[in-house]
């Protein structure tokens, strides 16, 4: 079984990297928002700007901070940091082994934690328990949490992709789990087990860690069950505001920051803001792009995901919400030779360029014999310590007190 989940879970190699979006828009035309001043966030308001105004003091501080920082600094991530490793070299993250420091974010899933065999099959627990560890122990180094979720389909609960569903199953798999859905009373039963997660997530001291949660990501491909063809923006926006509200109003969990975060396939503001649940439910603009920075794609394609980060970035000032590049990267292995300056060049002209306020970027997760974060012995090694060590790049060793609310 061990074996079996390790494949399916190596299958996911940021499967909207080959989707490099032709930028069409066929969603209604949303408004655009009315400007805000850019220091409109104060210590005093702060809350007035998150989807939770009871969010623990800890998390303020960290939504407070991180919109701070983004205008000068984004913060280097990694997904599975602490428990993925390129050659299955388990002793530190593969950041550190190249830098000599711990990436500022760690990724994490509540994949396996909300598995059907999660507590019946001990492996589960295991890992359930190591996500836990890892969570605590990056916040324990000053670090960011983050956490998405492949969630499985409700029929079988044996994949996140629709391509391994029947098209009746695509048709009704996410509307059910809308209020009377068909898989709705399953869907809370999934999130009474997110709750009960955060809600232990605790430091030392008793302190609830504070993560941010992305969920329903890239819902503007169809590769997720969750994809746009498969409900519409009402339903997607109802489920999204759901999750919130379950999370929040109902099982009392305050220590989240919750991030919208569509693939790249949006050109304007109203693409992106088709299915946006609304400011009363969202912390954080996101973008997940592989697809503009992958092979071939050069200087042409940075030059298209930073003029995407730069609108997603005015929303943000305009919102008073943080923005992030919330998962990137360039897959190396057999068939893939490493590019040229693609982190020290390309992911840092996206990320640099006209200035976009973004809090962090997300390089996904390194897998046996492929990577996205080069070790050592890699060719370009080089080049990602080039980039960790840019002027607007930080690392966990450079990062200031996130947790803290400090006065402006």
């Amino acid at each position: 079984m061990k074996k079996l989940i390790y494949v399916l879970w190596g299958s996911l190699l940021c499967i909207a990297c080959s989707s490099g979006g032709d930028g069409s828009d066929t969603q209604n035309e949303v408004p655009e928002p009315d400007p805000t001043p850019s220091d409109a966030l104060t210590v005093a308001n702060a809350r007035t700007y998150m989807a939770d105004p009871n969010a623990t003091e800890e998390t303020v501080a960290l939504f407070y901070n991180l919109k701070k920082l983004s205008k000068t600094k984004t913060i280097i991530g990694h997904q599975d940091a602490f428990n993925f490793f390129y050659q299955d070299n388990r002793n530190m993250s593969d950041i550190k082994k190249t830098t000599g420091n711990e990436p500022g974010l760690l990724g994490s899933d509540f994949m396996f934690i909300t598995d059907k065999n999660n507590p019946s099959n001990n492996w589960f627990v295991q890992q359930e328990n190591k996500i836990i560890a890892d969570t605590k122990e990056a916040y324990n180094k000053g670090m960011i949490n983050i956490f998405c979720w492949h969630l499985r389909e409700p029929y079988n609960e044996e994949s996140f992709y629709a391509s391994d569903m029947t098209d009746q199953q695509k048709t009704t798999a996410f509307r059910g789990l809308l209020p009377n859905g068909i898989f709705h009373d399953w869907y809370k039963a999934k999130l009474d087990k997110v709750a009960q997660v955060l809600n232990n997530l605790t430091a030392p001291d008793g302190t609830k860690i504070p993560v941010i949660f992305r969920p329903f990501h890239e819902f503007d491909g169809n590769w997720f069950w969750w994809g746009q063809n498969y409900c519409t923006a009402e339903e997607y926006k109802a489920v999204f505001q759901f999750t919130v509200t379950y999370l929040r109003d109902v099982k009392n969990i305050h220590n989240v920051l919750y991030s919208f975060a569509p693939d790249n396939t949006y050109s304007n503001t109203s693409s992106y803001l088709s299915r946006y649940p609304g400011d009363e439910y969202v912390d954080v603009l996101g973008m997940d792009n592989c697809g503009d920075l992958g092979n071939g794609q050069g200087t042409a394609g940075a030059d298209r995901a930073n003029a995407k980060l730069k609108m997603i970035s005015d929303l943000a000032v305009n919102k008073v919400k943080i923005a992030a590049f919330t998962e990137t990267g360039y897959l190396v292995n057999n068939s893939n030779a490493p590019i040229d300056g693609w982190f020290s060049n390309y992911a840092y002209t996206t990320i640099s360029k006209n200035n976009p306020e973004i809090a962090f970027i997300m390089l996904w997760y390194n897998y046996q014999n492929s990577y996205y974060v080069p070790t050592p012995a890699n060719p370009n090694a080089a080049d990602f310590l080039v980039f960790s060590n840019k002027a607007k790049c930080l690392l966990q060793n450079d990062l200031p007190d996130l947790y803290t609310l400090l006065q402006n």
